[in-house]
């Protein structure tokens, strides 16, 4: 496990560079990932114009900020993506805000479909879904604690609809699009905060 969380850090790559790779699949009309199907392409130019606003537009608050910028341990938070997945389009510019107000954050990112291994520990109900973020001590490379793929709020959207409906259909999608571009990422900000709580007993919301 330790070598391969190792691996997947050596090889991982930073938010920025993450971002010029979505506007360079645009640019290519191509995705990231096993599947090079039409669908995929037309996610992928969708999620970049996705993260292109948020990366604009996303604001934290006065409050939240003050909450962030006390954390004061030296972690790392690896995020396992593709560039057509629509729930990280939301979340990872909301991570990537938060980790820039506090230097003790290190987020890198790395693909799902090259990083196979590291996937497979980290699976949510046996699926390979992401984004998923892993928090780490960045000296020991320890795993503190894991989230994802989705915001708590729409987790539990999700899992109601899959009760009632069986599947999640293009119509809740659409409706959980909906509730990303309401919700300007107060959801995810939260959870991050309470992701940092659970590393420092002391770090209190």
């Amino acid at each position: 496990m330790h070598q391969i969380l190792k691996d997947s850090v050596d090889n991982s790559i930073s938010y920025a560079d993450y971002f010029r790779l979505m506007q360079k699949l645009v640019q290519n009309k191509f995705t990231t990932g096993r599947d090079i199907s039409e669908a995929n392409i037309n996610y992928t130019m969708l999620n970049e114009k996705r993260m292109s606003r948020w990366n604009k537009k996303l604001e934290i608050s006065e409050a939240y900020k003050a909450k962030i910028i006390v954390f004061n341990s030296e972690i790392i938070w690896l995020v396992i993506t593709e560039s057509w997945c629509g729930d990280a389009a939301h979340l990872l510019p909301v991570m990537n805000k938060v980790a820039e107000l506090n230097p003790n954050i290190n987020l890198r990112i790395v693909l799902r479909d090259n990083n196979e291994g590291l996937m497979n520990q980290f699976l949510t109900n046996g699926s390979k879904s992401i984004p998923k973020l892993i928090m780490m001590d960045a000296d020991s490379l320890k795993v503190i604690n894991s989230y994802g793929p989705r915001p708590s709020t729409a987790t539990a959207m999700a899992e109601n609809y899959k009760k009632e409906h069986g599947q999640l259909t293009p119509e809740f999608k659409e409706d959980l699009q909906r509730w990303y571009n309401k919700d300007k990422g107060k959801t995810t900000i939260d959870d991050l905060i309470k992701l940092l709580e659970t590393h420092t007993p002391n770090f209190s919301l």
